[in-house]
């Protein structure tokens, strides 16, 4: 078996922290019932919020969950919140004795209103692939049953992974116990308030968080991820919020791309920034050549196995946007679940419609099989790319120095987006957010450690910039298209470019004219950096964005690394 129970892994059981026993309690309190996905679903249709629609479920999704044949989408629309709420997270091994003491009672007294509620719990399996298996169980009430069904199609039901599970790898590391109780009452001031109260609160080194007041799936979802992102950190492994995909070239009939063999590559970024359209893109706008076969691990979570130099996955299914999607997107087909998706009439048939009709963020769980060929395990990307919102950049770079390669991963400037429970306002300032990781809860300096040691074993670093490059101002940009950037993706893997050295930025490289016409024929005329209007303003901007960089670093744990910290912050100096 893979995780252990608490009885298990704590050799002393003075070393369990307050919230673990209080969750593990609960979880094994005989009158909380457990319940299978196919009585989650059944539990869902009946729940306030939750709509039947005419969208049949995927069938082979059906057959691998063991729903009912005729089971149709649910649509789950919740109300004022949805998105994340990253001001509710508390981090519970952060705290003062005096706080946690505090926050202990107040769990208690949550945890008691809930057990005046009928109470289920679910189990799951996180991680597809022997040698990375998770148990999570998830407790809640039946109020919230429509995201235990989600949870479960999320991830991977524990009693249709039994086998498997049994014949995978034992890792020290706690199976994981998510809380959740949407009806929570609390009018202290030090929890996040929205005319309700919020309360995440995370204890990563004992694998439990506790969602108060949240009834958004993504809080479960990335909760869930958290622990087990972080489970792999503790195991050594870099975690990885962004999609990979492998590209297969031994079945090309030139022989210059046979002899390429098989390449990974990897995109770090929020939603918005293009990661799943890198990801998931068929034929990289028709850029790759005959006979390739690509294999998609997933499009938003993975951990990297450095000592194996192999990469794996945790879930066998997409949570994504639907924003783009009208009633007829072939997509729909793949659809298992939804959240806060338009509903309307058409022919007597309630049809979902994308395109965030009613608010921002709606959502739909699809089967992997929409990304058409995948796999639970892929090789060690040849490639890491950093997908940034930063107007000063072109629209790629490649870094000769790993230290900022590292540098502005750690830094990465990107704007925020609708997933995520923020002031309208917020959603077009720049950011910082470390390897587009918002779920990150230990310190940045083990990511930097991880991701130099991904490099230090042969992974490429690249920037894609996808907001626009700067061409008279930071307002008036050259637009940088989809294509563009995946005509670049595919260049990169077929080895196809040339690099020289960045006329302003030192440790980094741009394709050399020669090398990026062959491809895309006016790239230079848009994107030479020398051609900037008001060049002496534009490298003012771009010295202020790296400066910004270095004193973002340097406000960071990092500080606790101070070697490490000065190579990051040398290499930023422009």
């Amino acid at each position: 078996m893979a995780s252990k129970s608490t009885i298990e892994y704590y050799e002393n059981l003075k070393d369990m922290s307050s919230v673990r026993a209080m969750a593990e309690t609960l979880m094994n309190n005989p009158k909380v019932r457990k319940v299978t996905i196919a009585e989650a679903y059944e539990m869902a249709k009946k729940q306030p919020g939750v709509a039947v629609t005419d969208l049949p479920v995927y069938p082979e999704a059906i057959k691998r969950l063991g729903l009912p044949e005729d089971a149709m989408v649910l649509n789950d629309c919740h109300g004022k919140i949805i998105g994340r709420t990253a001001k509710a997270r508390r981090f519970y091994n952060r705290m003062n004795d005096s706080e946690r003491r505090k926050v202990e009672g107040d769990t208690r007294e949550a945890i008691y209103q809930m057990e005046h509620y009928d109470l289920i719990k679910a189990e799951a399996v996180l991680g597809l692939d022997k040698d990375l298996m998770i148990k999570a169980t998830y407790i809640t009430t039946t109020t919230d049953a429509s995201n235990v069904f989600n949870w479960l199609v999320n991830f991977a039901p524990f009693d249709l992974m039994m086998e498997e599970y049994a014949k995978s790898k034992k890792l020290p590391i706690q199976d994981i116990i998510i809380i959740a109780f949407n009806e929570w009452k609390n009018e202290d001031p030090y929890y996040h308030n929205v005319g309700a109260p919020q309360l995440a609160l995370v204890d990563e080194d004992h694998n439990v968080i506790f969602n108060f007041g949240m009834r958004y799936f993504g809080e479960r979802k990335k909760g869930t991820l958290t622990l087990a992102w972080t489970s792999g950190m503790r195991l050594g492994m870099a975690a990885s919020h962004g999609g990979i995909k492998e590209i297969d070239f031994t079945g090309c009939t030139n022989p210059e791309y046979k002899k390429l063999g098989k390449k990974s590559i990897a995109f770090y970024g929020l939603s918005g920034t293009g990661k799943s359209s890198h990801t998931n893109s068929i034929d990289n706008a028709g850029t790759l050549p005959e006979g390739f076969k690509k294999y998609v691990l997933h499009d938003d979570a993975f951990q990297i196995d450095v000592e194996n130099k192999v990469c794996r996955v945790w879930e066998p299914s997409l949570f994504d946007k639907t924003d783009n999607r009208l009633f007829d997107h072939p997509d729909w087909k793949y659809c298992i679940s939804l959240q806060n998706n338009s509903l309307l009439n058409l022919d007597g048939q309630n049809i979902p419609i994308g395109l965030d009709l009613r608010q921002g963020n709606g959502r739909c769980l699809f089967d992997r099989d929409l990304l058409g060929n995948w796999v639970n395990v892929c090789s060690f990307p040849k490639a890491l790319s950093w997908l940034m919102k930063d107007t000063v950049l072109p629209p790629i770079i490649k870094y000769k120095d790993k230290y900022l390669a590292v540098a502005m991963g750690a830094a990465l400037i990107t704007k925020r987006s609708t997933a995520e429970n923020i002031k309208e306002e917020e959603l077009n300032k720049l950011v910082f957010e470390p390897f587009a990781n918002p779920f990150r809860v230990y310190e940045l300096y083990k990511d930097v450690e991880a991701f130099l040691k991904v490099i230090e074993n042969g992974a490429e670093v690249y920037t894609f910039n996808s907001s626009g490059f700067w061409k008279n101002s930071d307002t008036d940009l050259e637009d940088v298209k989809l294509k563009t950037a995946l005509t670049i993706q595919s260049a990169i893997l077929m080895d196809k470019l040339e690099w020289t050295d960045s006329e302003f930025i030192p440790g980094a490289m741009v394709p050399t004219k020669k090398s990026i016409e062959k491809i895309i024929p006016d790239y230079y005329e848009k994107y030479d950096e020398l051609k900037r209007g008001n060049i002496e303003e534009y490298k003012a901007l771009l010295k202020d964005r790296f400066n910004q960089r270095k004193a973002f670093l340097e406000s960071t744990d990092l500080q606790q690394k101070p070697e490490l910290l000065k190579n990051l912050i040398n290499r930023l100096d422009i």
